[in-house]
């Protein structure tokens, strides 16, 4: 039985504590704040209740697995899950509406054809057939396996088969996602709706690669689901069945350096100077932060993946509004801006800044739990902003001021909320970065393929023999599904050793 201490409680962490204390070892989490959680946490107010981190569970399937190897309850005996149908609803900005539904691949191809067109459900089904072979050829080496050692192989080999593209007498491929949608799609909504699954997750279609065609692939193939009392009640769960199995939990405890001896970690040591033993360490932090804990300029071996910074963070606006949630009303809203372009050019340019008109997701869960009684509705407004603290517009005043945007556009999906609203809180990137340790607020993004590497990120194993880094900034990237897997990855490396190579 070994002594292992992990630094941050967020969901990646916890997922390792529960699997390597049911493996027999003595796990001891240390986390700065006052809860569990990281990112995932809850605003309550005059009854009311709200996500302040993600909404909805995709690829539910990992959490499934964690509580079957970490008790006899399955995740469905600890929370309540739901399928979110129609899975998304989406308002253009030429005021078209689509609604698309869950998990199916037929219906989707009928609606796109209603809504958009004839023809552009056979376009957005052909493409989906080659995401599903990306995905294919991308889903063990990037979210079952440890990173690779030649972790080159993904960043050169695009595994999106893209559709050859004849241009000024020159056959070509796409190799972004922006140009998988105007070479393969060829339809500006078709391309919009392509391009908010990338900018969901802070990412530039433009730059991102055209394997980033998983995204909208494991939305159509595994469906969305919702948390009955919110996400955080998934946390809750998780840290349950932590404590089931006899994890310990030390809260308002900073971690301010990983002791090594004889170049192994051996332990950490607290903000008030108390130094913990173990035989391993899991840090669930950032890898900036990871760095000041080793007091080293790096910790990774000359052959891993260089820590990747996210650049993008997102602004949350929780709306509690008199009047019940109308019969019929769609889970998931996504009001699209009404230039993209200019919206990209604001968020990922020279001099990021705030969109005038953004993208705006619109969540409105049928939840009893959410609200005082069912004469009124909680709401919450998300949308992309730059993770840059240090810049004069990233103010308190101008995040306010920025909310007032929000709402005004999701005012194209909720008609009279205006008129309805009580009261409004506005989370920030800095609410983030106070959560979650992450500069600026940023938000991970999961591991892609291609790109030169740019959306890989650092190994769970480190230089430093002992020292294992789980969650949204390891490998296999951010998102609650990947930060599961993070932690399976961990749990694997330790009770295995390196040889382990992920769950057959």
């Amino acid at each position: 039985m070994a002594r292992i201490a992990v630094i941050g409680a967020g969901t990646g962490a916890m997922a390792a504590a529960a699997r390597l204390a049911v493996a027999g070892h003595r796990v001891a989490v240390y986390e700065r704040t006052e809860t569990y959680g990281g990112a995932v946490r809850r605003f309550e107010r005059d009854g009311f209740g709200f996500d302040t981190g993600p909404g909805l569970l995709p690829l539910p399937a990992v959490y499934r697995d964690l509580f079957l190897k970490t008790g006899k309850e399955p995740l469905e005996a600890c929370v309540e899950l739901v399928q979110v149908d129609p899975s998304a609803r989406h308002v253009f900005a030429d005021g078209t509406e689509l609604s698309l539904p869950n998990a199916s691949r037929a219906g989707v191809v009928a609606a796109l054809d209603e809504a958009l067109g004839a023809g552009t459900g056979g376009r957005w089904g052909d493409f989906l057939v080659r995401a599903r072979e990306a995905w294919d050829r991308t889903r063990r080496p990037l979210l079952e396996e440890p990173l690779w050692p030649n972790w080159q192989v993904l960043a050169d080999r695009e595994p999106y088969p893209a559709v050859p593209h004849k241009r000024l007498l020159r056959t070509r491929r796409a190799g972004t996602l922006a140009e998988v949608g105007a070479w393969e799609l060829r339809d500006p909504l078709l391309v919009a709706l392509l391009e908010s699954h990338a900018l969901a997750h802070g990412l530039d279609p433009r730059a991102t690669p055209a394997s980033a065609a998983v995204l909208p692939y494991l939305e159509h193939a595994f469906g969305t689901w919702y948390v009955r009392g919110g996400i955080r009640e998934l946390a809750r769960a998780l840290y349950e069945r932590c404590l089931a199995r006899r994890v310990d939990f030390s809260f308002g405890a900073e971690v301010v350096r990983v002791l090594d001896k004889d170049g192994r970690a051996a332990g950490v040591e607290l903000a008030d100077g108390t130094a913990a033993e173990a035989d391993f360490v899991v840090a669930g932090v950032t890898p900036g932060v990871l760095d000041r804990l080793v007091r080293e300029a790096a910790v990774r071996g000359a052959d891993e993946v260089a820590p990747q910074h996210g650049a993008a963070s997102r602004l949350t606006v929780l709306l509690a509004l008199r009047g019940g949630r109308p019969e019929g009303t769609a889970h998931r809203t996504v009001v699209h801006a009404e230039d993209r372009e200019s919206e990209l050019d604001a968020l990922f340019g020279t001099a990021p800044g705030m969109p005038a008109r953004p993208t705006v997701t619109v969540l409105r869960p049928e939840d009893a739990e959410l609200v005082p009684d069912l004469g009124h509705e909680a709401i919450t407004l998300s949308s992309v902003v730059p993770a840059q603290p240090d810049q004069g517009w990233a103010e308190r005043e101008v995040f306010d001021l920025h909310a007032e945007n929000l709402i005004a556009v999701a005012e194209r999906a909720v008609p009279g909320l205006r008129d309805r609203l009580l009261w409004h809180e506005v989370c920030t990137p800095a609410d983030i970065a106070e959560a979650t340790g992450a500069e600026g607020g940023a938000i991970p993004a999961p591991a892609l393929a291609a790109g030169d590497g740019r959306l890989l990120h650092p190994s769970n194993s480190t230089a430093i023999p002992g020292l294992f880094t789980v969650g949204g900034w390891s490998h296999p990237g951010g998102g609650l599904p990947h930060a599961g897997m993070s932690g399976a990855l961990v749990a694997g490396l330790i009770v295995e050793g390196p040889e382990f190579r992920g769950s057959q």
